[in-house]
C-alpha cells in the first residue's frame, strides 16, 4: 500500500497540474471571450450547450450556473441531438458546443446541421485547428498541455478548463445583467437566500394552531393549552385582545415559588404586554429581533392588531433561516 507522502503528492501534482492550466487559460482571455459574452448577452434565444462524454456532463453543470444566474439555457447532448434533438434549437439560440479534441465523430455530425441553421456557433476546444475549431463562428481555447491524469489519459485538466471557462461566461452575463441577490433569490425561492428575502412570518404560522386562554382560565387549562399546541407558550386573551403571554418558563417559575396554585388564573402568572410582530414581518428580520431581545417566543398579529398566533424561535431554525 502507498504511504501517505506518496497519495499527497499525487494530490498536490493534480492540483498544480490543473492550477497552472487555469493560469493559461485566465492569460489569454481575449477579444474573442469578449465577443462571445457580448453574443450571449445580446442574443433574444437561449444559450444551447452541448457536448459529449466528460464534455456533457460539464456541460450539464454550465447549464446550471447559467439559468441561477438569469441566462435561460438548455443543455442538448450532442449523441442525442442528431437522433431528434435538434429540435431544441430554435432561430435565435447560440450554441455552445465542448470538446476537448474537437475531433469527434458526434460533434462532426452536429455541427453541419447547426451552420446549416443559421446559429451562432461558440466552440469551446483544446485544439483551434481541429474540425470544431475552425467550424465555430467563435473559437474559445482551453489550452490542455497535459491531463493530470499520469497517462494523459482521464478527462482532468481539460474539464477543469471547460468548467472553469463556464464559469467565467456565466459571472460577465451576471454581471452584464446586474444580476443581484434580490434576482438570485428568484431563481432560488427554497434555499436560504430565498428565504430569507420572502419568507414571511405568516409562512411560519401555517405549520401551528394558535395557542390561546382566557385571563380568567384555570392553571390546568393554562397547562392542557400549552401541551396540545406545542409551542412550549400561550397567549393570554381579554375578548379579542392579548393582553399577555404565558410560556413553560413561567410556568417553571409559579411551581418554585408558589406552593399551592389551584386557585391561580392565567392572568396571575402571564407575562403582560407581550412583544409582537406583524405577520407579513421577512422572517429574518423577526429573528432578528427575537435574538437581540433575548426572547423565544413572538405573539403575531395583523395591521390591526388582531391575534394571529405564536411563533417559536424553532421554527426559523427549521427552515434554515439565520440573522
Amino acid at each position: 500500500m502507498k504511504n501517505k507522502t506518496r497519495i499527497l503528492h499525487v494530490a498536490q501534482n493534480t492540483l498544480t497540474i490543473e492550477h497552472q492550466a487555469i493560469e493559461k487559460l485566465k492569460a489569454q482571455l481575449d477579444d474573442v471571450f469578449y465577443e462571445a459574452v457580448l453574443k450571449i448577452h445580446q442574443s433574444g434565444g437561449r444559450l444551447i450547450v452541448t457536448g459529449v462524454g466528460k464534455s456533457a456532463l460539464i456541460a450539464t453543470k454550465i447549464v446550471a450556473t447559467l439559468n441561477s444566474t438569469g441566462t435561460p439555457s438548455i443543455f442538448m447532448h450532442a449523441a442525442d441531438a442528431v437522433h431528434g434533438d435538434l429540435g431544441i434549437i430554435q432561430k435565435g439560440d447560440i450554441v455552445l458546443c465542448l470538446s476537448k479534441s474537437g475531433n469527434t465523430e458526434e460533434i462532426k455530425v452536429l455541427v453541419p446541421f447547426i451552420r446549416k441553421a443559421g446559429n451562432l456557433l461558440i466552440g469551446v476546444t483544446a485544439d483551434p485547428s481541429s474540425f470544431l475549431g475552425t467550424s465555430s463562428d467563435l473559437c474559445l481555447h482551453t489550452p490542455v498541455d497535459q491531463e493530470a491524469c499520469p497517462h494523459n489519459l482521464a478527462p482532468t485538466t481539460s474539464t477543469t478548463l471547460q468548467l472553469a471557462l463556464g464559469d467565467a461566461l456565466a459571472m460577465c452575463l451576471l454581471d452584464l445583467k446586474d444580476f443581484n441577490a434580490v434576482d438570485f433569490a428568484k431563481y432560488h425561492p427554497g434555499g436560504s437566500l430565498g428565504k430569507k428575502l420572502y419568507l414571511k412570518v405568516d409562512d411560519l404560522l401555517k405549520h401551528h394552531d394558535k395557542p390561546q386562554v382566557k385571563a380568567t382560565s384555570s392553571i390546568k387549562a393554562v397547562i392542557q393549552e400549552i401541551t396540545e399546541k406545542r409551542l412550549g407558550a400561550t397567549a393570554v386573551m381579554d375578548g379579542q385582545k392579548v393582553v399577555g403571554i404565558i410560556t413553560d418558563g413561567d410556568l417553571r417559575r409559579m411551581l418554585e415559588n408558589t406552593p399551592v396554585f389551584t386557585d391561580l388564573q392565567a392572568q396571575d402568572i402571564m407575562t403582560p404586554n407581550p412583544k409582537t410582530i406583524d405577520h407579513q414581518q421577512l422572517a429574518v428580520d423577526a429573528l432578528s429581533q427575537m435574538e437581540s431581545i433575548k426572547i423565544n417566543h413572538f405573539v403575531v398579529t395583523n395591521a390591526h392588531g388582531d391575534y394571529q398566533g405564536i411563533v417559536h424561535i424553532l421554527d426559523f431554525i427549521r427552515e434554515g433561516i439565520r440573522s
